[in-house]
C-alpha cells in the first residue's frame, strides 16, 4: 500500500470534483455527507447509500489518490490521533467514556502529585504569573488564571487581546513564572517561545497531553494530562481537575493573605452586583 499524504479527503474531492463523472460525483457527495462518521462504514455500504456500484466507489477512491477505502480509514485514524474531531470507531457508551476519564484523572492526580506540588510552589512565590494558552488550550489557561487570580495578584493570560506572544513574554526574568498550556493541535511557535523563556531564566510549568512531552525538556514542571477519548473530541476533564488541585495548593501556601484576597473579591462581586445572591 502506498503512503498517503496528509491532505484530507474533503480537500481532495474539492480539487477534483469538476473532473468527476456524474456517478463519481454522486459517490463523492455521499462521502461529504458522512465526513463525521465516515470510518464507521465499509466501502460497499457507502456505495449502497450513494446509489452507485462498488466499482464506482472504488474508482472514486483511486481518483482521490487512495489505494482503497482502507487507506481512507487509516488517514482518518491518523487525523484523530492528531486531535482532529472525526469519529473512527463509533461513539462509545457512557461507561466506556467514564472509564477513560477516570484513567486520565488517576494517572495525573496520583502519579503527578509531586509535579502538582512543585507547580503550586512556583505559582505562589513568583513575582508574577503569565499563563499562555492558544487554540484549544485557551479555556484551560483562562480557567487557571481565574482560579489562581483569586489567591494572588499579578496573574494574566497571554497573549493579551491585540497583542502577540512576544509582547507578553519578552522581559520575563527569573523572578517570574510562565504556565504554558499546550494540548495537541498546538501552533508551531510554542517551541520557540519555550526556548525564549528558558533563555530569560523564567520558570516554566508546562501542562498538556502526552503529545506535548517532547516540549517538556528544559521546563521546570511537566503536568501530563490525558485528553484522548474514543469519541470525535478530546476531553479536558483531567486538565481542569489539575487546575483545581494546583489552585487550591496555591491558596493554601499563601495562607491568610490569599484568604483575605478571595474574601475581598467576593465582597466586591456583591457590591457591584456581579454574582447572584
Amino acid at each position: 500500500m502506498t503512503i498517503v499524504d496528509g491532505k484530507p479527503i474533503e480537500a481532495r474531492i474539492a480539487e477534483r470534483y469538476a473532473t468527476l463523472a456524474p456517478q463519481e460525483r454522486r459517490a463523492a457527495d455521499c462521502l461529504l455527507d458522512h465526513l463525521d462518521d465516515l470510518a464507521l462504514y465499509r466501502a460497499a455500504e457507502l456505495a449502497q447509500i450513494a446509489g452507485v456500484s462498488k466499482a464506482t466507489m472504488s474508482r472514486l477512491f483511486r481518483r482521490l489518490d487512495y489505494d482503497d477505502f482502507t487507506q481512507v480509514r487509516e488517514q482518518l485514524r491518523a487525523m484523530r490521533s492528531d486531535g482532529v474531531p472525526v469519529t473512527v470507531d463509533g461513539t462509545p457508551t457512557i461507561d466506556v467514556h467514564l472509564e477513560a476519564e477516570v484513567e486520565h484523572l488517576q494517572k495525573v492526580l496520583r502519579g503527578g502529585e509531586a509535579a502538582i506540588e512543585r507547580a503550586a510552589e512556583l505559582l505562589a512565590t513568583a513575582a508574577s504569573v503569565t499563563v499562555v494558552g492558544l487554540r484549544t488550550s485557551y479555556p484551560v489557561a483562562l480557567h487557571l488564571a481565574q482560579q489562581v487570580g483569586q489567591a494572588r495578584p499579578g496573574v494574566r493570560v497571554a497573549p493579551s487581546p491585540g497583542q502577540s506572544l512576544s509582547d507578553d513574554v519578552v522581559g520575563l526574568g527569573s523572578d517570574h513564572v510562565a504556565v504554558v498550556v499546550a494540548f495537541r493541535r498546538r501552533p508551531p511557535q510554542l517551541g520557540g517561545m519555550l526556548d525564549l523563556l528558558s533563555e530569560q531564566g523564567t520558570a516554566v510549568v508546562l501542562l498538556g497531553d502526552p503529545s506535548g512531552r517532547r516540549l517538556a525538556r528544559g521546563t521546570d514542571v511537566w503536568l501530563e494530562c490525558g485528553a484522548a477519548t474514543q469519541t470525535a473530541f478530546d476531553s479536558y476533564a483531567a486538565a481542569m481537575s489539575v487546575v483545581a488541585a494546583v489552585s487550591a495548593r496555591v491558596l493554601d501556601r499563601l495562607g491568610p493573605a490569599a484568604a483575605a484576597r478571595a474574601a475581598d473579591i467576593d465582597a466586591s462581586y456583591r457590591v457591584l452586583g456581579e454574582t447572584e445572591g
